[in-house]
């Protein structure tokens, strides 16, 4: 039901053209996040007696999926999952907020926040910090953009100065629960970035005519269209099984499951979507490169699937269990 009534609002208020809008000079983020946090979807894991919808990680995870669906360009997904982070505690942080479990500290008392997913639109950052969670301004720190199209990743860095106005979260949620709910969320953000992207392949290779009939009739475009299928329904599955608990995180190790699941299908349906289309899914005008330019950012947002193996991997030796016995105990727990 949440979901529906979210998707009825996107396809109005987040379509391709008002994604190019806010990419290029931001205009109308402001409109469509107020939209949303007007019709209470910042609020589905705030509790009911705060006003919230109450919903636990199982209902919420369809509504994360959507928003990578529809290249939101804007951090709604870290607001909702906020909310959950901040009970018990006292009240969310005003304006758009991002998350950086990857805080670093340099030797003047800077602060820098590394690839910050949504980084040039935050108004504050929610950060982990020796073992503690912190609460900066955006807007007192530099932006240092990558330099890539349009990409929404980009370093934050704070003077000492500003860095020493930085305050603790009033929460009792942990560095380790920011980092699994960072996991988890952009996670959940591919798989519904990797639907969409194989949706659009599968529609173009179906209408694109060559040589008498659809490319997609052809058996090596089957085979790719099948390869793409193959990782958006694992993709799914691993991020389900990161939600399916009723705690209002998800566990650590569920959740590095499904992002070093999610990053590593990314690095191979992202090339494959644009090898069936050819040279039209490269072009500006063609919706598919807001996707395929997402899937390449959250990929590396909060750690690729190179650093969650390692930590996938560490887990599995500490445990003496064989590969197979620890991932069914991970989602049976």
């Amino acid at each position: 039901m949440f979901t529906e009534a979210l998707q009825a609002i996107l396809q109005d208020r987040c379509t391709p053209s008002h994604v190019r809008a806010i990419e290029a000079s931001s205009e109308g983020a402001d409109l469509l996040w107020q939209v949303v946090a007007d019709a209470g979807f910042l609020e589905l894991m705030a509790p009911e007696e705060h006003g919230g919808a109450g919903l636990g990680l199982p209902e919420v995870r369809p509504v994360l999926e959507l928003l990578g669906a529809c290249a939101m360009p804007l951090p709604i997904g870290q607001a909702i999952a906020l909310r959950a982070l901040m009970q018990p505690g006292g009240p969310p942080p005003d304006g758009m907020v991002t998350f950086a479990p990857a805080l670093r500290r340099l030797p003047d008392g800077a602060l820098l926040a590394p690839q910050l997913p949504f980084g040039l639109l935050a108004d504050r950052v929610v950060g982990a910090l020796d073992g503690s969670l912190w609460l900066l301004d955006a807007r007192e720190a530099r932006r240092d953009a990558p330099g890539l199209h349009r990409d929404s990743l980009c370093n934050l860095h704070w003077d000492p100065a500003a860095a020493r106005r930085a305050r603790p979260l009033e929460t009792n949620a942990t560095a380790q629960d920011l980092h699994a709910w960072a996991a988890a969320l952009h996670a959940a953000l591919l798989s519904g970035a990797m639907g969409r992207s194989f949706e659009l392949a599968l529609a173009f290779c179906n209408d694109r005519i060559q040589f008498g009939r659809s490319i997609g009739k052809f058996q090596a475009i089957q085979h790719q269209l099948a390869v793409m299928a193959e990782h958006v329904a694992a993709t799914r599955i691993a991020v389900a099984t990161a939600f399916a608990s009723g705690d209002r995180c998800p566990a650590p190790m569920a959740a590095a499951l499904a992002k070093a699941r999610a990053s590593e299908a990314a690095g191979l349906v992202a090339p494959l979507a644009h090898a069936v289309h050819g040279a039209i899914g490269v072009t500006e005008e063609y919706e598919l490169q807001l996707y395929t330019r997402r899937l390449h950012a959250w990929r590396l947002a909060h750690g690729s699937e190179a650093h969650w193996h390692r930590v996938i991997g560490d887990a599995v030796l500490d445990s003496g269990e064989r590969i197979g016995d620890f991932v069914r105990r991970v989602q049976e727990s």
